[in-house]
């Protein structure tokens, strides 16, 4: 089988003992059997999506791209992989309740709020919480937090959760 990814899923990719793909920002120029892209895209071939925002997604990702390589990981196995990032042990079965009202600018930046335990809301908030390319749709003036979309943070997931929840757990 001829696997393709994107480059935000790569790192996921290896670790789930992949050895042989392509990379290529649009799957659909590749001549492949399967795409292993993120959620939100979308291609013409036979395609996995996966979500990579928080640290339970990037563990399910790992686990269900491993089954397709037949090299299915033991939750052990994938667990490990999180050892050297505090943010992305923290989280991983967390079930934290914040007293802290945000509002969201981005349906990637509610996932991480949720998992961190913020609540999401329309009015009445505390902070103001957005990715950078929406900065110029973002009408509020105070209690900003801008948060680094995936076109200008690292492509490793766990290096960008631990930036996007540092980032976050200042708010606390």
């Amino acid at each position: 089988m001829k696997i393709v990814t994107t480059p935000m899923c790569e790192e996921i990719v290896k670790l789930a003992g992949i050895s042989e793909y392509a990379v290529n920002k649009n799957p659909d120029e590749e001549e492949g059997d399967l795409a292993i892209v993120l959620s939100e895209s979308k291609v013409e071939m036979k395609s996995l999506a996966i979500k990579i925002n928080t640290p339970s997604q990037v563990f399910e990702s790992i686990k269900k791209v491993s089954e397709i390589a037949e090299n299915e990981l033991s939750d052990k196995d994938v667990t490990a992989f999180f050892d050297d990032f505090e943010m992305c042990r923290k989280y991983l079965n967390s079930n934290f309740k914040r007293d802290i009202n945000v509002k969201v600018y981005s349906n990637f930046l509610k996932d991480i709020v949720l998992d961190m335990g913020f609540n999401i809301v329309s009015q009445n908030f505390d902070y103001v919480i957005y990715p950078d390319y929406l900065e110029d749709q973002v009408i509020e003036t105070e209690n900003l937090v801008e948060i680094p979309s995936h076109n200008s943070i690292s492509k490793n997931p766990f290096e960008k959760i631990e930036m996007r929840y540092s980032l976050l757990e200042s708010l606390i």
